[in-house]
């Protein structure tokens, strides 16, 4: 196979390529990439203390000593911070014991500390950027004055209350900070009735990953996003983008937010969709171009996607929700995912 992007980790693409292992009960094929992040935290704390932050903040495109690769990109991504947080409840699900907890407590309450002073108060509540670049990178030219995008926004508000839950499930004193920004996160912002990807202008182009999407559905309910505004959202993408412009893991992105919203047909078009990026091989590999005849995050999204159209979530109102008349789907021993957090 080809050593694809300059040969370097991409951790935000981590979520994509492993979570699947948790969901359909393997944790132990996620922690031998999980584990990876504790090796580098001493790395990661210096670069928040360097930038004024607390906790460790994880970098984008790395080698394995995590050394981040210079680029005008990967600095101003943040998606990926949470993901150690989803990652390791996902392996807790997996496998609910103290010794899970005590393993990864180190990593979650870390990441939490970093997205906590990361995000900034503001008058409407707490914010993300400028500067910053959101999942949907097509806005990066403009990173020094962007603010706000919607996925992380709900990223955020979700993975600092699972960070609380483990303390609580350590038997550790709350943090109350924690809370009360995942709590007062902005909103995302609005415009026609439909989520658009962030606060500032431009606020929407129509290429690349319509990633506000996975606010509803990588990212599990939450207070600060709108199922119905989402629905609306859900269909003015399918109804009118470039989706030559997308990437693999947009295909079950779309198939988990339709799930959420009650959608099984839409789920099922999502991942049978006839557009180029959405190819697999005959070798199952998800080919986005000649220059990249692999694309393992649309692998793995596609089996999360399935399996939370399978087997749901924790309060989920109807059996394998992905799927509707006429399927009559059959499965073993898959975790059902993340549901509204209880307060």
């Amino acid at each position: 196979m080809t050593n694809s992007w300059r040969g370097k980790f991409h951790l935000e693409m981590h979520w994509w390529h492993a979570a699947h292992f948790a969901q359909w009960r393997r944790p132990a094929l996620l922690e031998r990439s999980l584990g990876w992040y504790l090796t580098i935290r001493d790395r990661a704390r210096a670069t928040a203390r360097r930038q004024g932050f607390a906790g460790a903040r994880w970098p984008k495109q790395v080698g394995p000593e995590g050394a981040e690769t210079p680029s005008d990109i990967g600095p101003f991504l943040v998606w990926q911070q949470p993901h150690p947080i989803h990652l390791a409840e996902l392996v807790y699900r997996a496998r609910p014991t103290r010794a899970t907890l005590e393993r990864y407590a180190d990593l979650v309450f870390d990441t939490a500390a970093f997205m906590t002073s990361y995000a900034a108060a503001g008058p409407d509540g707490y914010h993300l950027g400028p500067p910053i670049i959101p999942a949907q990178e097509s806005y990066a030219d403009d990173r020094a004055r962007l603010a706000d995008p919607t996925f992380e926004l709900a990223y955020w508000a979700w993975a600092l209350g699972i960070a609380g839950q483990w303390r609580e499930r350590l038997g550790l004193p709350v943090e109350s900070h924690w809370r009360g920004v995942a709590d007062e996160m902005a909103r995302p912002t609005i415009c026609d009735g439909r989520y658009v990807a962030l606060g500032t202008p431009p606020h929407l182009v129509r290429t690349d990953h319509p990633s506000m999407l996975a606010g509803l559905g990588v990212v599990p309910p939450t207070a600060i996003v709108d199922p119905e505004i989402m629905r609306a959202t859900l269909h003015d993408v399918l109804a009118d983008w470039d989706w030559p412009s997308t990437w693999g893991w947009d295909y079950p992105m779309i198939a988990m937010t339709a799930t959420r919203l009650g959608e099984p047909d839409t789920a099922v078009d999502a991942l049978l969709m006839d557009t180029a990026k959405n190819t697999y091989l005959i070798n199952g590999h998800n080919r986005q171009t000649d220059a990249l005849p692999i694309y393992l995050p649309g692998n793995g999204g596609l089996l999360a996607a399935v399996g939370l159209m399978a087997a749901g979530w924790d309060d989920c109102p109807t059996p394998h929700p992905g799927f509707g008349a006429g399927w009559s789907p059959r499965w073993e021993d898959i975790v059902p995912m993340p549901g509204t957090q209880l307060p």
